[in-house]
Formats: structure tokens, C-alpha cells, sequence
């Protein structure tokens, strides 16, 4: 009886251990912006000029779910001297590497539409696609009304399973990864909220800020479809992050990305 008791209890501690979700982040992309007038800043504000584009995936409870799915995979190849965006190897490489097809994949979830977050969404059409219903009309419905909209990257998710989401949802049911709605960038933007058991709470940008001078300025793309309501969606997430004690990357952030772990190793 005894040794069943130990046996029962270290099945319970391992179920226990790996209860949390893991976070995987891959190189999906480099951005060069010479000229930042279109982001709401000077050129003088900040040194910055090349961005980092990431993708994410998460497993948890048995299942695989990306977030943001970088450059067009068009953009695939070595820099070339006036390239404005490239990068070394796809996020469907990456995540082969791994033993994982995109047909692997569960759930699917962009922070928005525009084409640096999209780039691979159409190898994820059966996947099931968590979208603000808002976003998925501009995306769908109105593409033409946003220049950063490329309809050609993900038209075949028009036809994914789909949850069309009205605001904050929780993805897994227990809290633990959290889709939480930040209009303003696009219609329907939104950032990811994350609970890792060892790092602890993490949230994930979108494009809520592109540079840390945009955070600590309070500065909006001049492409954003509102500025007020991009400022209010920074209050909404900057009060998530004071209350849950979480840490917060911002998603385009080079030097941030080059202090992280890529795949395969993870976050947990």
C-alpha cells in the first residue's frame, strides 16, 4: 500500500511539474527602418533602426498554439543591401527541426493582421484560427482600407475553424495563457499574457509598441486606425502588468530578442 502511495504521488508530482505552458520564440524576421517619422517619432529620439520579428509557439495541456507568424516567407534568403526585411530560415524550418509539421499545430492566434505578423499564416489554415471579430472584418471584409494588410498571406484562413472573439478570452480554460484585446494598431489588435510557472507572468506586445522610446513616450504609428484608442488599450496593459507583477517584451525589440533563448530551447 505504501509503495502504491509513492507511486500515486509521483505520478501526481510529475502530471504537477508540467502543468505549466512552455514558450518557444523563433527568429521570424528582421525589419530595417531607416526613417521613424511614420512610427510617431524623431529620428533623434532613439538609435534604434532595425526591429526583430518574432513567432511564438506555446504548448500546453497536450496542444500547440503559435503566436504571430513573422515576415512573408518570400522575405526568406540572405540580407541584401537595400533589403528593408529578410530572413535566414521560415518558421515552418524552425519548427521542423523540432519534429513539428504545421498540421501540428492546434490553435492559431496573431496579434493582428499586418503583414510582419502574418507572413506564414495560410501553412496554418487548419489550424483553429482566435481572432477578434473585429479584426477578422478589416482583415476580411475591408483589407484595402489598410495599406499593412497583405490579404494574399492569409486568405485561406477565411475558412479556418475559427473562434471569433468580442475581447479578453481565456485560451486554455485555466488561466494560464491569456488573449487579452488592445484595439487601436489594427481593429482588432491584441497582446498575450502568459503564466510560466519558473519565469513567471509574461506579456507579449503585438504591436501595442514597436521601440521602448514609443512606451516611454506614449507615441502612436501614424498608421495606427486610432490613436485614442491605442492609448487606451497601453493604460488597459500597463495596468495588467502592474497588477500581475508580469514582465513585458516588446515583441519588435532587437536587443531585447538577442538576450533570449530561441527554439528549441524554451521558457517555462
Amino acid at each position: 500500500m505504501k509503495i502504491l502511495s509513492i507511486f500515486i504521488f509521483a505520478v501526481f508530482l510529475s502530471i504537477s511539474v508540467q502543468a505549466g505552458p512552455k514558450l518557444y520564440i523563433f527568429d521570424c524576421g528582421h525589419l530595417n527602418i531607416p526613417v521613424l517619422s511614420a512610427f510617431g517619432l524623431e529620428n533623434d529620439e532613439t538609435p534604434v533602426r532595425e526591429l526583430f520579428v518574432p513567432c511564438y509557439l506555446i504548448k500546453h495541456k497536450g496542444e500547440l498554439m503559435i503566436w504571430d507568424a513573422g515576415l512573408p516567407l518570400d522575405m526568406v534568403g540572405p540580407r541584401l543591401p537595400d533589403a528593408n526585411g529578410w530572413y535566414e530560415s521560415s518558421i515552418i524550418d524552425q519548427l521542423a527541426i523540432m519534429k513539428i509539421t504545421p498540421e501540428d499545430i492546434d490553435l492559431v492566434a496573431y496579434s493582428h493582421f499586418h503583414y510582419d505578423h502574418v507572413g506564414a499564416a495560410n501553412a496554418f489554415a487548419r489550424s483553429k484560427l482566435l481572432i477578434q471579430q473585429t479584426e477578422f472584418d478589416a482583415a476580411f471584409a475591408i483589407p484595402q482600407t489598410n495599406p499593412v494588410f497583405r490579404p494574399e498571406l492569409y486568405d485561406k484562413l477565411h475558412e479556418s475553424e475559427k473562434i471569433l472573439l468580442e475581447g479578453d478570452y481565456d485560451v486554455f480554460g485555466d488561466g494560464s495563457v491569456m488573449i487579452i484585446s488592445a484595439p487601436g494598431h489594427t481593429p482588432g489588435h491584441q497582446v498575450l499574457k502568459i503564466e510560466l510557472e519558473e519565469f513567471g507572468p509574461l506579456v507579449l506586445s503585438g504591436d501595442l509598441y514597436h521601440f521602448e522610446a514609443s512606451r516611454r513616450l506614449r507615441r502612436t504609428p501614424v498608421f495606427n486606425t486610432s490613436a485614442e484608442q491605442t492609448l487606451e488599450s497601453m493604460d488597459k496593459v500597463e495596468a495588467l502588468i502592474e497588477e500581475s507583477g508580469a514582465t513585458f517584451w516588446i515583441e519588435h525589440n532587437l536587443e531585447l530578442a538577442q538576450s533570449l533563448e530561441l527554439a528549441p530551447d524554451f521558457y517555462e
